[in-house]
C-alpha cells in the first residue's frame, strides 16, 4: 500500500472522527484546530479529491440546506481502503517511535 501524505492522513483521521458530521466546513475547521493554521478550501478540496480518486473515501450528496442557498452538502466517508491506509500509517509511525523516549527532546 502508498504511504499517505501528512495531509492525507490528517483529513483521513479527521472524517473518521467527525463521522455523520464529515462535510467540507466541518472538517476544515476541525484540521485548522489540528494543525494550529487557517486550511484553505482549495487545498481542502484538492485533497479531498485525491482522496475518492484513490478511493480511501467516498462522499455523497446530503441534505438541501437554505443556508447554501439550496445547495447540497457533500459528506465524506472514510472506506475500508481509507482505514488499512490509516493502520499503516500508525503502523509506521509506532515502528519509528518505538525507541525513542517521549522525554528525548526537552
Amino acid at each position: 500500500m502508498k504511504e499517505l501524505t501528512k495531509i492525507e492522513e490528517i483529513l483521513l483521521l479527521s472524517i473518521w472522527k467527525l463521522e455523520e458530521e464529515a462535510y467540507g466546513v466541518k472538517i476544515r475547521q476541525y484540521v485548522s484546530r489540528a494543525i494550529k493554521k487557517e486550511f484553505t478550501y482549495g487545498n481542502l478540496y484538492s485533497a479531498l479529491n485525491q482522496l475518492v480518486t484513490k478511493k480511501y473515501v467516498t462522499k455523497r450528496d446530503g441534505e438541501l440546506v437554505p443556508e447554501r442557498r439550496g445547495r447540497r452538502r457533500i459528506y465524506y466517508t472514510v472506506t475500508r481502503q481509507g482505514l488499512e491506509a490509516l493502520r499503516s500509517a500508525q503502523e509506521l509511525h509506532e515502528n519509528l517511535w518505538a525507541d525513542i523516549p517521549k522525554y528525548a527532546f526537552d
